[in-house]
């Protein structure tokens, strides 16, 4: 319950005291598993959180910031095997996890191992999304990669990303038809599509067309916010990546963290989808009800093109072979990694979402080690 009275009292005491706050486990006042906003008692604004054996689910939650700036997992020499046998319905995916799931490339390996995508990208204005979304999928190791544009984005995508092959809509400006869909083992749509009838249309022909896990983005999302009944027949696995306001077009508003985390996992649960909510901590729930949260990143990645460039990695890991649970873990590990490696070299405030792409390689190197 919500610290008041006596002990409130201290806490409010050592909050304005002006030195360094450390709590053990969690910060006194803290909901471990429930939100703490408005709650009306007095919470521990700790510098640094020593949390026993685990992480606390609070910690993952940017309103929680004020009382858990830093944190670090301080072990109490709990058996193993009962740390093993508890039941868990969130991880915080670490370094370790990650490279125990990068594929490994073998000495005769040629680009068609490495699948066939097709990104659907771009529209009249918005070509530089097709251009982040495309170059990022090579950069993740796509052996070939496809572009659906618009007539108007061909020059712009052959000559920004030379790598990519080309398909073109029949729309000078816009999504309108869907390209023949057999060559390919992974498609991602959404990246600067826009939301035009026709690209409307397009995208509820695509998703009764394909069997394969679509990778949904940005305005693809906000189309299927608009129309929730096409959900129905997305096909299994699908993979969702929005930010805060996409994801509260497409599955409703919630007053905290804890209402928003219950409402993404009914979600993944119900649609059988996974479903990466960008931000702090960015959360992929899955269709069991499990969540996971990534531990890289930085404030610096707070930029138009940052998503697109998520959209890339993920689809390009798609293509590879990479299950959808596989493409969430390693695609969002992997793009904080490359932003953290690039806010390193510039700083956050200079950090564009390109500079991510160009440390994509640099971060499969630190994997490496």
């Amino acid at each position: 319950k919500p610290v008041t009275g006596f002990i409130g009292q201290v806490i409010e005491y050592i909050n304005n005291q002006n030195t360094k706050v450390v709590s053990i486990d969690i910060p006194s006042g803290l909901f471990a598993d429930k939100s703490s906003v408005d709650s009306g008692g007095a919470i521990i604004n700790a510098d640094v959180t020593l949390s026993f054996e685990f992480a606390k689910k609070a910690f993952m939650f940017s309103e929680n910031l004020p009382f858990v700036k830093e944190w670090e997992i301080m072990s109490i020499n709990l058996h193993p095997d009962f740390v093993k046998s508890v039941d868990k319905a969130d991880y915080l995916v670490l370094v370790n996890d990650i490279q125990a799931l990068i594929k490994k490339r073998r000495k005769f390996d040629h680009k068609g191992r490495f699948g066939h995508a097709l990104l659907i990208a771009g529209s009249y204005g918005k070509m530089g999304a097709a251009v982040l979304a495309s170059e990022a999928c090579m950069r993740a190791g796509a052996g070939l990669l496809t572009t659906h544009v618009p007539k108007m984005g061909y020059d712009i995508i052959q000559t920004a990303v030379p790598e990519v092959m080309t398909s073109i809509d029949r729309s000078e400006t816009s999504f309108s038809e869907l390209p023949d869909l057999d060559p390919y083992n992974a498609i991602g749509i959404g990246p600067g599509i826009g939301q035009d009838k026709e690209t409307r249309t397009a995208l509820k022909v695509l998703i009764q067309n394909t069997g394969l896990p679509l990778l949904f983005d940005a305005d693809a999302i906000n189309i299927l916010g608009e129309n929730k009944t096409w959900l129905s027949f997305i096909p299994p696995g699908c993979i969702f990546t929005p930010h805060p306001k996409e994801f509260e077009r497409l599955v409703g508003k919630s007053n905290n963290a804890f209402e928003r985390d219950k409402l993404q996992r009914e979600f993944s649960v119900r649609y059988g989808a996974y479903v990466i909510l960008k931000g702090y901590s960015t959360a992929i729930s899955c269709p069991d009800g499990m969540c996971f949260y990534n531990s890289t990143g930085n404030p610096g990645m707070a930029t138009g093109g940052s998503g697109d460039v998520l959209t890339g990695v993920i689809l390009g890991l798609l293509a590879q072979g990479y299950t959808s649970l596989e493409a969430c873990l390693v695609g969002t590990y992997l793009h904080g990694l490359a932003g953290d490696l690039a806010s390193e070299d510039l700083g956050y405030e200079a950090s564009l979402a390109s500079d991510i792409t160009g440390h994509i390689g640099y971060a499969y190197q630190a994997l490496e080690k």
